[in-house]
């Protein structure tokens, strides 16, 4: 099992900026991925950034030259440096852990609560 944590989140002005944090607990070494995913209410949940154990990081076409995904060495905490920020980056922002469990071809997913991210006009 692993825990995940967000913090960061808060009101900033159209083009400031805001780095994420997504810190895990329990299973660390289990985690084979980290992905940041981001929801306006009423709306799908939709992929930010991820970052794999291998080293493979992307990013969505709108979070390209002004988002950055990182990790610590341990995979203890996982960020997301977000600059240039624009009203509609607006939503909460939820990380999630994926361990792919090779015995039963499935992965196993972990949720952070999340956290609000305000953007002002």
């Amino acid at each position: 099992q692993v825990q995940l944590a967000e913090s960061g989140g808060g009101l900033v002005q159209s083009g400031g900026s805001l780095r994420l944090s997504c810190a895990a607990s329990g299973s660390i070494r289990s985690i084979d991925g980290v992905n940041w995913y981001r929801q306006v209410s009423g709306k799908e949940r939709e992929l930010v950034a991820f970052i794999n154990r291998d080293g493979t990081i992307n990013y969505a076409d709108f979070a390209k030259g002004r988002f950055t995904i990182s990790r610590d060495d341990a995979w203890k905490t996982v960020f997301l440096q977000m600059n240039n920020l624009k009203f509609e980056d607006t939503a909460v922002y939820y990380c999630n852990a994926v361990h792919i469990n090779y015995l039963t071809g499935s992965l196993d997913k972990y949720w952070g609560p999340g956290t609000q991210v305000t953007v002002s006009p």
